[in-house]
């Protein structure tokens, strides 16, 4: 077979010729029309001579159009072939993301005994953190790729099975703007007991921190609440949201999307 006929056939990375030839296009495309063969070479770590061969090459191929000395341009042939080379370039960037990379992915989880590096683990899901115990007993399992004490963080790989919790579920108040009421069309009283029911006290918009305050509660979210409260239930925290009429179409349609259940409750003074 010949040189020609390997670099034509044989994908991107198996060939040499055609990862050189990709990176000189590129190179072109990026510098055109006015191209300096030796910063070329200096580029991608090759000889000035090596880049006038492949040049002379792309040229005879239709790929690359010479207009002169030291004057080139990539053709419409020429992107196509980088279009097609960069697509097979995409899909084995995608393939060991998430065939390869995907199962060797390291996770940090808290140690709930004393573990050693390279024993199996049980791992459960508590207060929205990710918890393992040595030995293999759990219905979800990986395997430790650090030693850890009881407390400590550990980070483990290998994962079998699937943690087994459920969601946590977002009851919302919603409250006025302050020209309408604010914070005072709350009862204070209804926000303390929601919020004992509750992981978590997430607020969104001054008048609902106002609402919270006033119940004598601080809340534990007061910015980037939707993600905020999206992760937490889907770590299985229970969230009570205080929200502003404005904010209240944003913050349910993230928890649609999330497959968060939730639900609208009335806490009128």
């Amino acid at each position: 077979m010949s040189d020609r006929a390997t670099g034509e056939d044989l994908g991107l990375l198996r060939s040499k010729r055609n990862a050189t030839r990709y990176q000189i296009i590129v190179e072109v495309a990026d510098r055109q029309p006015a191209v300096s063969q030796q910063e070329i070479a200096d580029a991608i770590g090759v000889t000035a001579q090596a880049v006038s061969e492949y040049l002379r090459e792309l040229v005879e191929q239709g790929y690359v159009e010479k207009h002169g000395r030291g004057r080139y341009e990539v053709t419409k042939e020429g992107v196509d072939w980088l279009i097609t080379r960069t697509d097979e370039l995409q899909e084995l960037v995608q393939h060991v993301s998430e065939e390869i990379v995907g199962q060797v992915d390291i996770d940090t989880a808290v140690a709930t005994t004393d573990i050693a590096e390279g024993e199996t683990v049980s791992l459960t899901m508590h207060d929205g953190v990710l918890r393992a115990m040595a030995g293999d007993a759990g219905g979800a399992t990986a395997v430790a790729v650090t030693d850890a004490t009881e407390g400590t963080d550990v980070g483990v790989t290998n994962f079998q099975g699937v943690v087994d919790y459920e969601l946590g579920d977002v009851t919302v108040v919603s409250l006025p703007r302050v020209r309408e009421g604010g914070s005072r069309a709350v009862a204070p009283g209804r926000v303390r007991e929601l919020a004992t029911d509750h992981d978590l006290l997430a607020v969104a918009g001054t008048e609902a921190l106002a609402a919270a305050r006033a119940a004598d509660r601080e809340p534990d979210i007061r910015f980037g609440t939707r993600a905020a409260v999206r992760e937490a239930a889907t770590k299985g925290l229970d969230v009570l949201l205080l929200a502003v009429t404005t904010e209240l179409s944003a913050l349910t349609d993230e928890l649609r999307e999330g497959n968060i259940g939730y639900e609208v409750v009335d806490a009128a003074s």
